[in-house]
Parts: C-alpha cells; structure tokens; sequence
C-alpha cells in the first residue's frame, strides 16, 4: 500500500462523492455554528422548505457579538441581541444543543468543543468561522466555511470542497525560555509569509510540536490560517488522548477502546509525500510580536523592525503604509515602546493555561497605570477555574479584573473596541487595519509577552522577568 498523509486518511475516509474534474462531496462528522454566519444559512433552509438533517451533528453558542460584561442583564446593542435571540430561536426550532449566555457550556466556539470533548480526533469538523483550524490540533480536519456551506452543512451534512495540497511543517529541537506555541506560530508566519500555505491544509510534527499541550496544540492550529492555508492539524498521540479522555462527550467504557484503537492510526506513513515541506529549528525562535498591520509582519521581541530594503513595488508601498498605520520607522527597536491596551483571551489564547500563565507573570507584580487590560476566559468552564485555581485574586492583587467569556476584543464586533490610534498587545490572531476597532494599533504577541507589557507599560521581553 502507498504509504499516506494524516490528511489524506482522513479526507478519504469521508469523501461521499468525487465530482469529475471538480470538488469532492465530504461528509461532516461536526458542526459547529455562532450567531453571526447562521441566521442567513436558517433562513435559506426556511425559505427552501427545509429541515436540519442531522440536528444531534450541530453544535450552537453564540459568542462574536456577546458583552463580557453584565451578561445577566439584555444585550443593549440592538443588532447583537437581535443575533443572539435569533440563533436561540433556530437551534429551539431544528433541535440544535445550543449553550446560551450565563449557562455551564458558553463560550467561545473553539473553545467549548474541545473542552467537552465533543471534537475528536479523526474527524472533520467545520463551523462558519475561518479559526475552526483550531479543531486540527487533535489530528482533525477542521475548516472554516461560508454561510452558503453552513446552509449546505445543515441541510445535508455534507460539504462540497476541492480537495487541498498537503503541506508539513517541521519543527526540531527544545523551545527557549519564555517561549510558547504563539511564538512558534507567529515565527512560522514570518518566515513563510501570510500567503505561503495558500492551496495547503499544513501538518505540524517535529520534537518541539510534540512537546506542547493540548492548549499549546491548539494555539499553533488556530493560527495555521493566517499564513493563508486552509488549515492545521498535529497528529494525535498520549497527550491528546490524555485530555480526551473522560471528558463529556468523549466516548466511554468499550466505545472509548475501540475509537482509541482507530486513533493510534491517525498519523502519516513513513515515506508519505507532501508537496510542500519546511523545517525549522526551535532554537531560533524567541518571544514575538508585530509590528505591521498583518500577522506575518512579527519580530523577536528584542529584534529591530525591518526597514523594507530590497521591497519593491506593491511590496514596498504596502510594507510603508503599514508602518505608517502604527505609526513605527523601520530600523527602530520594539523594546520600551508604549502600551495602551493589554487584552488577553480569544479561540487563540483563552484557555486555562493562557491565564495561568499570565497570572503566573503578574503575581506580586503590579498594573502599570498606563494600561487598561481586558482579562477574558474563553469559556464559562475556565472562568470557572480562574476562580477555582485563585487565579482571580492574584490578578485582582496585580491591578487586573476578570471579565466574562466571549470573543471581546479579538475582532470589534461587541463592546470591547480599542479606541483610535491606541496600542494594544493582543494575545488574539489578527492585526489587520481595524481589527480591533477603527484605527486602532494590534500587536499579536503571546500571554507571557502581554504580561510583561501590562506591568511595564510598554513592549518588554518576557525573558527578563523569568
């Protein structure tokens, strides 16, 4: 037999039709649904006379438009509200498991799925949502898709999809001091560019990937898009399966034995060929963080900023722009650089370990007043265990208050916007012009590397404080 990708085991096991020169028809074992991309998806299912095929598939929480703040009382914006009540009606209506504000399994979508154990390995899994990549770190094929796709999804469970390039990702050796799954993404990104996964769905493997936690995994696979491939996974082994287990929906007794069984499958074959292979070494990586106004523009933390020499044309006139957005000169240092805004959360850093971390770094340690910080679980069950874990009060200690779980300031979609030309050390996925609010300035950087800026008040390598 050819010896097979991870991808490719996968992706063939779920192919229900391969269309004559065109796209595959590929069932789906998850999907995942907000309120943002579903009402339009509910509403030509409606208009077609249709029903949710396959109901107990789908999984709803709304997330992009909730306050982090309050949530007891009505959502005063009128549009998320009327989002919110909208995706309820639906899931209330079709049959659809939803997780409502102030319940046990609110969260962030990406977040409640793997915490349930609701995603597993060897599935494929889609949600209206480009993080849905973050699924892949359990050795799942895990994409974001459109509304018109959800509609299909819901209607059929199935999907129509071109099937992508195979790409891995190697990365050797034993991460420096300080150093987490953000930086190894956003090194990754730097290196390859945001368009160099275009056309790839990207395996991460090597020693240094297969030293990180389950959360780590899952930070690295969140990312994986933003280098333009269509997504990440991480073969499974012990420790997926580790955190898997016992978890809510995760299979039982027998059951669990025999999925366990299919799981240690899950991995390329020796000798498996992908079209596309880079390698890195750990060592070179240190703590990052961004300069531009794109996830690829980043930078070690005591590095100086790029001058754009030998950019030329669209390049260059994009890369100036940029730097003339945050407001930087190529050739100047990130270090000491002031700070507004320190927000930590989101489907990339918003899982008990990113606060752990965090709250690790400010104990003892106080706010710098220059500061404002948005402290944001990612889902109920970790603002539970902040609290469990007395995470809470050396946060409070510090300066630092707990807020409720959402999406908050990762994309201006709720009441949490950075304002106008303000700095923010973002622990999120994207710095695009905006994204956190009409002209505000995102640094993507990771929990440790956002500590450090909000008890300094400007850009600090983490590494002098550890």
């Amino acid at each position: 037999m050819e010896p097979k990708t991870l991808f490719d085991k996968i992706w063939d096991a779920h192919v229900v039709k391969r269309v004559e020169g065109g796209p595959n028809v590929l069932y789906i074992d998850r999907h995942f649904i907000h309120e943002v991309t579903s009402p339009v998806a509910f509403l030509g299912l409606k208009n077609r006379g249709r029903k949710v095929l396959r109901p107990e598939q789908t999984v709803a929480t709304p997330d992009h438009n909730v306050p982090t703040v309050n949530q007891h009382l009505s959502i005063k914006d009128e549009l998320s509200r009327n989002q919110v009540e909208t995706l309820k009606r639906n899931c209330e209506e079709h049959g659809i498991v939803y997780h409502g504000l102030g319940t046990e399994g609110h969260g962030v979508v990406h977040i409640i799925g793997p915490e349930m154990g609701i995603t597993q390995p060897g599935m494929t899994i889609v949600c209206g949502d480009s993080h849905t990549s973050t699924h892949g770190a359990f050795g799942a094929i895990a994409f974001g898709i459109g509304t018109s796709e959800v509609e299909m999804v819901l209607a059929s469970q199935c999907i129509m999809q071109p099937k992508p390039k195979k790409m891995r990702i190697t990365v050797n050796g034993e991460l420096g001091k300080g150093v987490t799954a953000k930086d190894i993404a956003l090194y990754i990104i730097s290196q390859i560019s945001t368009s160099g996964g275009t056309g790839h769905f990207v395996e991460f493997a090597g020693s240094a990937i297969e030293s990180l936690t389950m959360e780590g995994r899952m930070t690295l696979c969140n990312m994986s898009i933003e280098c333009g491939a269509r997504g990440g996974m991480i073969a499974p082994d012990e420790t997926t399966f580790n955190y898997v287990k016992g978890r809510k929906y995760a299979p039982q007794g027998a059951d669990w034995d025999k999925a366990l069984a299919y799981w240690k499958t899950l991995k390329s074959d020796e000798g498996a060929v992908f079209d596309t292979e880079y390698t890195f070494d750990a060592a070179n990586i240190e703590p990052m963080i961004t300069y531009g106004t794109n996830p690829g523009m980043g930078m070690g933390v005591s590095q100086t900023i790029p001058t754009g020499d030998g950019l030329t044309g669209t390049d260059k006139i994009s890369f100036e722009k940029s730097l003339q957005y945050m407001g930087y000169r190529g050739g100047e240092k990130m270090l000491g650089k002031p700070v507004d805004y320190v927000f930590v959360g989101s489907c990339t850093n918003g899982r008990i370990e990113d606060f752990r971390a965090f709250a690790n770094f400010v104990k003892g340690r106080k706010k710098a007043d220059n500061v404002t910080a948005w402290i944001v679980p990612g889902s109920k069950a970790v603002e539970k265990q902040i609290i469990a874990e007395g995470l809470v009060e050396i946060l409070n200690e510090a300066g630092f208050e707990l807020r409720q779980p959402g999406c908050s300031a990762c994309l201006a979609m709720n009441d949490d916007k950075i304002p106008e030309g303000k700095y923010s050390v973002s622990t999120s996925n994207r710095n695009f012009e905006g994204r956190q609010g009409p002209g505000a300035r995102t640094l993507l950087a990771s929990p440790l590397t956002a500590a450090a800026a909000a008890v300094t008040g400007k850009i600090t390598d983490p590494r002098e404080f550890l």
